[in-house]
Order: structure tokens, then sequence, then C-alpha cells
């Protein structure tokens, strides 16, 4: 036998068993790091009560954040804070601290901005979570409607974060974190004052990033498909193109692997990261580089004989 061939097939499988070695300690280590690097800092969570919002409460609560929990029901919160304190080791946790934040009503937030800055003095991370959602042709929404949306998916994270920029940029520390749809980045039919509330929101973090950037400040997008309920049984059945084309999984994007990914981009500092399919993600170029085909795609998941049906 060719010596040649045969350090071949020896060397094959050895490069193999180190890569995957290799891959696999680096997944530790980076979970490691990604469950730690909360510790002792201030986390606002801007929607603690949601399905997204509590694991991401629970994760970082272990991981010895000083967590500062919003939401719209004091309930809610108070609940939630209970389920986390009764659920942990006191002597390595901080009690959760609670702040009413409501983005649809305008008008309380610079309390609540007060209230979110009382808290500790100082902030180091801010997740901003908050979703509203709609899907009706254009001409049936209400202006009421598209300012709600814009409110609650613009407006509201906007004001929020001017309010508490000027502190982190004092500390010269401090990490911004936009958790979007990815219809921030891709238009699709039906959802025109969603979207457009999403490539809002995109475009202000977007910008914000290179504002910041010199005060020490990183700013992260996570655009995901759709958040799941993680104790979901069955795959939905989506009826509309639509709803196949931006599914990742049956049952969408769970809040476990959502709340791992902001663990992951806590630490690692990514600017951007898409949670999607192959097929969006390769949307998103071919809106940029092959527009025509991409629009002529979107004419065509309206003209489904299932989404006409009103689906």
């Amino acid at each position: 036998m060719d010596p040649t061939w045969t350090t071949t097939v020896l060397l094959v499988p050895c490069v193999v068993v180190l890569t995957a070695g290799f891959f696999y300690i680096y997944g530790l280590v980076t979970g490691f790091l990604s469950k730690t690097c909360v510790r002792n800092k201030v986390v606002v969570l801007s929607d603690a009560t949601s399905k997204l919002g509590k694991v991401c409460a629970s994760v970082f609560h272990k991981g010895g954040a000083r967590l500062i929990l919003c939401g719209r029901s004091w309930a809610k919160l108070e609940e939630l804070a209970e389920d986390l304190t009764s659920s942990s080791d006191p002597s390595v946790t901080f009690p959760p601290k609670l702040v009413l934040l409501d983005f649809g009503d305008m008008a309380s937030l610079p309390e609540a901005i007060v209230d979110v800055l009382d808290c500790y003095g100082c902030l180091d991370v801010i997740i901003l979570n908050n979703s509203l959602k709609v899907k009706a042709p254009a001409q049936n929404l209400s202006l009421e409607m598209d300012k709600l949306l814009m409110d609650n998916n613009y407006f509201g994270p906007a004001t929020l974060v001017k309010g508490v920029l000027p502190s982190m940029m004092s500390r010269r520390t401090g990490h911004l974190i936009l958790v979007n749809s990815i219809q921030g980045k891709l238009a699709v039919p039906f959802r025109s004052a969603y979207a457009a509330s999403k490539h809002a929101v995109q475009a202000f973090f977007d910008c914000l990033r290179a504002e910041v950037g010199e005060f020490g400040i990183s700013v992260s997008t996570i655009n995901h498909t759709f958040i799941s309920a993680s104790d979901a049984t069955k795959a939905s059945t989506g009826k509309s193109l639509w709803s196949w084309f931006f599914t990742m999984k049956p049952l969408g994007v769970s809040p476990d692997e959502a709340a791992a990914e902001i663990a992951k981009t806590l630490s690692n500092k990514r600017k951007e990261v898409v949670i999607a399919p192959t097929l969006p993600k390769v949307a998103i170029y071919a809106r940029s580089f092959f527009p025509n085909f991409f629009f002529a795609l979107m004419a065509a998941g309206v003209n489904h004989p299932n989404v006409s049906e009103g689906s």
C-alpha cells in the first residue's frame, strides 16, 4: 500500500476528532462565560413578564445579575420576582427590583426612566425585548393602531435608551441589546405597520452603535423569526406561504434558545445576530443584491390562494 495513502487514511480521522474536540471545548468555554458575564452587573429587562423575559430573568438571576424587571403589570412582576427568589440561593443572588414600564403609554416613560436609574444608580445592560404584533392588510389598519405599534416597537425603546444613555456615557461602559424581529430587515405582506416599526427601531440602533462606540458602549441587535411557546407539543400549520417561509422550526425559536443567544451575545458582544433558517437569511441578501427577484417573490406570496382567502 502506498505510504502516502496510508498516512492520509490515518490523518483524516485524527483531524476530524481534533476539530470536533476543539468545537466541543469552545462550546463549553463560551457557555460558561455567557453564564458568568452578568455577575454583579445591573441588567434591565424591558418586558420581563413575556415568555422570553421570564426565561432571561431566570438565567440572569441565577448568574448573579442585579436584575431590574420591567413590565406593564405590577402583579405579574411581583409573581415573577417571588418565583425567582424562592428558587435560588439568596447568598449568591440579588433580589430583583421592579419597575412599571408601558411603552404604550409614552407619557409615563419619564417617570419610569427615573425609577430605573434610581434602583442602583447605574446600569450595565439593557435588554429591549418588547414587541407588539399585528397582521392585516395595510388599508384595514387605523392610524391609531399604526401609532400604537410605533409607540411599543420604536418610540418606547428609543425613549428609554435616550433616557439612560447619559448615565452609561458618563461611566464609559454599557451594553444595549435589541431583541428584534427579522422583519426589521425584511418586509413581508400583511405586516406593513409592524415591519415599519421594526425597520425603524433597527435603523435607530444601527445608527446608535456608531455614535456611542467611543464611550465604550456596545450595541447589539438580535433578529429572530418568531418566539414560540416552549411547552408547545404540536407543530403549527401555517396556511400561508409566509408562515412556511419564515419558520425556523415547526415551533419557531424557543425562549430557551433565544435567551441562550442573548447571553452569548452579552459575552462576545457581537454587533448583529440573526436567528433564522437558511431561506430568510438568503432573502436578506436577495433583497439587497436581487431586489426584482425579491419583490416578485413577495408578490407571489400575496397571490397564493391561501393568503388571498384571508388566512
